[in-house]
């Protein structure tokens, strides 16, 4: 679904829990960097969203967004998006919501989002970028054959259900107009990314060479996987398990599946709160990691599976087809629980590739969370959990990095500096966006004393101590007069330490030096010929 971003009286609540942001405006609002910008923002739809988008607005830019998880939307900010949802009947009735969004409708969300009529398309698509640009590159090549052949692509000809709604899409945007993706492809400036799938998607088109135009990678980020993987995680679990269930954690016996960044902290949150935690993984360096962090580590998974109240697992879909092959051997009521929030419970993707281990299964909608699965033959039941979303503070980082890059592309369009490929965050940026969050947790006499603390150490990291509020500029290699300074300071040190010794020996006449063989002594005056 797309809208017009519109204020909420409700935001300010995100807002005091987002530093970053309010930073942001802070430092960037006064020269509108983003005037004559139109950005099409693809978040997941929470309550940090309408102060993410709200920023880019301030910030000077024209802006639209397309909730990325369309029927996992709280009804207060579905509320801000009139005309474009209907709120009675968007509350009407549970089960008829959560059925609605098919995958065709969703990719032409997308499309209506970056329709910005008579004036073109977007110049920035932040957020989950990848989905779009995905799009935006199947719907220019397609126009590509169709000028060479007068032939509209043919969804039948695929098997993936994401590249078949996505060809329904352009074949019904091509009878009506022929070279829209062409047109919009020349206005675009770049994209930001900060899902791990859609990450996927992009270095995908830059290895077959389709990628369009520059894209940052955020997800990969260290403020993103620390702040939203580890530490976001490890709130959000916990909350989406008693939102969804209401269970006790303490006595439980967890399984969670890896150790990355946020599989670490899903697994700290359950040991934390009381629960008998092991860990599956087959890769070695994450097998020493758990070790090293207290956890049991477990190469195979029959005979935990039977005993386990709870899994934790990256995804459920495709992409982990290894817990599927388990389920009916799980106990009753048994959680699955899933760490991605960009997961839909409603969409048909959610379950892609699990259809024949959930054929027969009655499933039972419990809330827009949780997903409820009755096996026939035993009466028994496991329950599917997506991520809520995370704290505020956690979502601040990751919507700061997203405006950070969205700045960083639009500042250097048409210099060259970034070609059509998919960059890591730069380590730059990630400081900058450090900096912004410290600077407003931080008070301006603390900070005096900080900066007055860590001035003297500041060339040893090549970081430049500037502005009232220190948000710093980094300067990743020192300047030329710098290294001039460092080289006549380690001369001087290098004179004053050799000049003491010499001096030391020349003045001292005889030195006894004591041994385990027999006793030597040096006559340094006849040395030195004094």
């Amino acid at each position: 679904m797309a809208g017009v971003v519109q204020a909420s009286p409700w935001d300010h609540y995100s807002k005091v829990e987002m530093p970053g942001l309010r930073s942001c405006l802070a430092e960037f609002g006064p020269s509108q960097p983003f005037r004559g910008a139109r950005i099409v923002g693809h978040p997941l739809m929470t309550s940090e969203t309408i102060p993410f988008e709200k920023i880019l607005t301030d910030l000077g830019a024209e802006v639209r967004c397309l909730a990325l998880n369309t029927c996992f939307i709280m009804d207060r900010i579905a509320a801000t998006w009139e005309p474009w949802l209907d709120i009675d009947k968007f509350r009407a009735n549970l089960e008829d919501r959560m059925k609605a969004r098919w995958e065709t409708n969703y990719w032409q969300d997308i499309k209506c989002a970056l329709d910005w009529g008579p004036s073109g398309g977007p110049n920035l698509i932040v957020g989950a970028g990848g989905d779009a640009t995905f799009l935006i590159n199947e719907g220019v090549k397609a126009e590509e054959i169709y000028a060479k052949t007068g032939q509209f692509p043919d969804p039948s000809s695929t098997d993936d259900p994401d590249l078949h709604a996505v060809r329904t899409v352009i074949r019904n945007g091509m009878e009506i107009d022929p070279m829209w993706y062409h047109k919009m492809k020349d206005g675009l400036v770049g994209v930001s990314e900060e899902t791990a799938m859609g990450g996927k998607r992009l270095y995908q088109m830059q290895a077959d060479g389709s990628l369009l135009f520059p894209a940052i990678n955020v997800n990969d980020s260290v403020t993103k996987s620390k702040f939203i993987n580890l530490y976001g995680c490890r709130s959000a679990l916990l909350d989406g398990i008693k939102r969804g269930t209401n269970m006790t954690i303490p006595g439980k016996k967890a399984v969670v599946f890896g150790y990355e960044d946020a599989s670490k902290g899903c697994a700290i949150a359950l040991k934390q709160a009381g629960a008998d935690v092991v860990v599956y993984t087959v890769d070695s360096n994450h097998t020493v990691q758990a070790g090293l962090g207290g956890f049991k580590v477990i190469k195979a998974l029959d005979d935990v599976v039977p005993e386990a109240d709870i899994f934790v697992t990256p995804s459920i879909n495709k992409g982990n087809i290894l817990i599927a092959n388990y389920m009916k051997k799980m106990k009753n009521n048994a959680i699955i629980y899933s760490m991605d929030p960009i997961v839909d419970l409603n969409s048909n993707s959610m379950y892609a590739g699990l259809e024949q281990y959930l054929s027969g299964m009655k499933r039972i909608i419990v809330n827009p969370q949780t997903d409820k699965w009755v096996f026939p033959d035993t009466n028994s039941s496991i329950l599917m959990l997506s991520n809520t979303g995370y704290p505020d503070l956690m979502s601040s980082w990751s919507c700061t990095s997203r405006v950070v890059a969205a700045l960083e592309l639009w500042s250097n369009r048409g210099t060259g500096k970034y070609e059509n490929k998919v960059y890591d965050f730069p380590e730059p940026l990630e400081e900058k966006v450090s900096a912004l969050h410290f600077a407003k947790h931080t008070t301006d006499s603390v900070m005096t004393k900080t900066t007055e603390k860590i001035e003297g150490r500041a060339d040893h990291v090549s970081l430049r101590m500037e502005g009232p509020r220190n948000i710093l500029a980094t300067n990743t290699e020192p300047t030329g007069s710098d290294k001039v300074k460092r080289m006549l300071l380690m001369a001087a040190r290098a004179c004053l330490f050799f000049g003491t010794i010499g001096f030391g020996v020349m003045t001292v006449p005889k030195v006894n030096v004591s041994l385990p063989f027999p006793k030597i002594c040096i006559d340094l005056a006849a040395i030195w010929g004094n």
